[in-house]
């Protein structure tokens, strides 16, 4: 398996596997509205032989209150192709995607889901952070990684998405 960025040409297998992993197109539809919107982002693929088996994308977010502004990725969505899951290409995109993002000067990521999943990746949840999300989401399924040791000291607020995930 190779874990490489997104190409161009890789849109439409990167739609499939969206609409295919969550079984709706609401994830396919957002991630063509971030491409539209021209939002930088961190894309990667899952390919075996030559097929596109899974896909993640990581995007900017800030964590806003009234003292402070602070710079951070989101993952997601992350999807695999269902013949394709349960083998380790999840794993692989996120392990690779954290690194491109700390590769990039990032210093941290948030996501937004199973809360028995991520932290085998150190993710950990905000509320000892004095983070929340803008979304009403419960606590313990908000979670953040530190990518550099310390960056989140003095760091709370909420958390803001791009406007294009409103829709989803």
């Amino acid at each position: 398996m190779l874990i490489r960025p997104e190409q161009i040409e890789d849109a439409t297998a990167v739609s499939h596997i969206n609409t295919a992993a969550f079984g709706r197109p609401d994830e396919a539809r957002l991630v063509e509205r971030l491409r539209c919107a021209g939002v930088e982002m961190i894309s990667l693929v899952a390919v075996v032989d030559t097929a596109v088996v899974g896909h993640i994308l990581f995007t900017p977010v800030t964590v806003e209150s009234d003292e402070q502004y602070f710079a951070a990725m989101a993952l997601g969505p992350v999807g695999v192709l269902p013949e394709w899951q349960k083998q380790g290409v999840g794993a692989a995109l996120i392990e690779a995607g954290l690194q491109a993002c700390g590769e990039a000067g990032h210093k941290t990521v948030f996501v937004l889901g199973h809360s028995d999943y991520y932290p085998r990746f150190g993710f950990e949840p905000t509320r000892p952070y004095g983070i929340a999300c803008e979304y009403d989401v419960p606590n313990e399924a908000f979670m953040v990684v530190e990518l550099e040791a310390g960056a989140l000291a003095n760091v709370t607020g909420i958390v803001h998405y791009r406007p294009e995930f409103n829709e989803v």
